[in-house]
C-alpha cells in the first residue's frame, strides 16, 4: 500500500454491503459471479487540508525538455485537463497495469478553438483521436512548467487526492447486463448498485460511470468505422476489449463543464496499456 493513501468507506463499506445483498438477494450462483465482476479503482477528490496530493485538476502541466504541448494538427492546441502521479497512487491494488511512477497528463481539444465549440469529439470521426492526449512522462525527467498557449484560457489548479474504492459495473455494461437479463433485481440491491454507479466523479482504474450508455460501445463503434451498424455483434466484441484508464467529471471549482454537465472517458486496451502504448488511448464524451 502506498503510504498516506485514504483508504475510504466507499472501498470498505461499499464493497461488503454490494456483497452482502448480492448474496441475500440473487441466486447463489449468480451472486457469486456477480461479485466477480466488482473492480477496485481509484477515486480523484479535491485534497482537503492535510490530505496526500496526487495530482491535480487543471493548472500547468510540467513537460520533459523536447515534448512538445500537444497539438491537433488543424485544429490547434489541446488544453491541459489533468494529471497524476502514478507513484502516489495505490496502482497495485488495481486489476490493471497502471504504471507505478512517473506520471500522466491528460489533454483534450475541449472547444476553446475550431468548429468543435461544445467540446465533443465525435468517435465516429477518423481524426478525432488526434483531440486528446495521453502522455506518460518518466520518474525522474527533468520537466518545467509550461505556459498555457495564448489561444487557450487555462482552468484553475485543484489539487487531488486519492481514495482506494469498489467499482461495479453499471446495469447496461455488457458484463451486468448478460448475467441479471434472467434475473428480477430486488430494488434494495438495485439502489445499492445505483449509489455506487450514478456518481460520476473523477476516476483511475475500475469500471466507467457513463452518463449514457456503454462508452466501450462509443469506442468500439468508433474504431470499426463510421459506417459500421450499432447492432452489428461486432461492437460489443470490440467493447469487451476497452477498459477505463481514466475519466473526468464536469467539475465547478477547475471551471470545467464538459457539454450538459457530462464526462470525458479515457479508454484503452490492456494489452496496450501493459506495453505503455498511450499513443492508442480513446476518448469519449457523454453529457445530459
Amino acid at each position: 500500500m502506498v503510504p498516506g493513501i485514504i483508504i475510504s468507506m466507499t472501498q470498505s463499506s461499499t464493497g461488503a454491503a454490494l456483497r452482502a445483498l448480492a448474496r441475500t438477494h440473487l441466486p447463489a450462483d449468480v451472486a457469486e459471479q456477480w461479485i466477480g465482476l466488482l473492480r477496485p479503482g481509484i477515486r480523484l477528490v479535491a485534497a482537503g487540508e492535510g490530505e496526500p496530493v496526487v495530482g491535480q485538476l487543471g493548472g500547468r502541466p510540467a513537460l520533459p525538455e523536447g515534448v512538445e504541448w500537444p497539438v491537433w494538427e488543424g485544429n490547434g492546441p489541446l488544453s491541459f485537463i489533468a494529471s497524476v502521479d502514478c507513484a502516489a497512487l495505490p496502482v497495485r491494488e488495481l486489476d490493471v497495469a497502471l504504471p507505478v511512477d512517473g506520471t500522466l497528463a491528460f489533454f483534450y481539444f475541449d472547444g476553446q478553438l475550431g468548429e468543435h465549440g461544445e467540446g465533443f469529439l465525435s468517435t465516429d470521426d477518423p481524426d478525432g483521436a488526434a483531440g486528446a492526449r495521453v502522455l506518460h512522462i518518466p520518474a525522474g525527467a527533468v520537466t518545467t512548467e509550461r505556459h498555457t498557449p495564448d489561444e487557450l484560457d487555462a482552468y484553475p489548479a485543484v489539487p487531488l487526492t486519492a481514495r482506494l474504492t469498489t467499482t461495479a459495473p453499471d446495469h447496461c455494461h455488457h458484463a451486468a447486463e448478460e448475467l441479471l437479463k434472467d434475473i428480477d433485481v430486488p430494488a434494495e440491491l438495485d439502489d445499492a448498485i445505483n449509489d455506487v454507479t450514478d456518481d460520476v466523479g473523477h476516476r483511475i482504474g475500475g469500471y466507467a460511470v457513463p452518463v449514457q450508455g456503454p462508452v466501450e460501445d462509443e469506442v468500439a463503434h468508433g474504431v470499426l468505422g463510421p459506417g459500421t451498424s450499432w447492432n452489428d455483434p461486432r461492437v460489443v466484441e470490440e467493447a469487451r476489449r476497452w477498459t477505463l484508464l481514466a475519466q473526468f467529471d464536469t467539475d465547478d471549482d477547475a471551471d470545467m463543464m464538459w457539454g450538459d454537465c457530462g464526462a470525458l472517458y479515457w479508454l484503452i486496451r490492456p494489452e496496450d496499456l501493459s506495453a505503455r502504448r498511450f499513443d492508442r488511448v480513446r476518448i469519449t464524451m457523454q453529457c445530459c
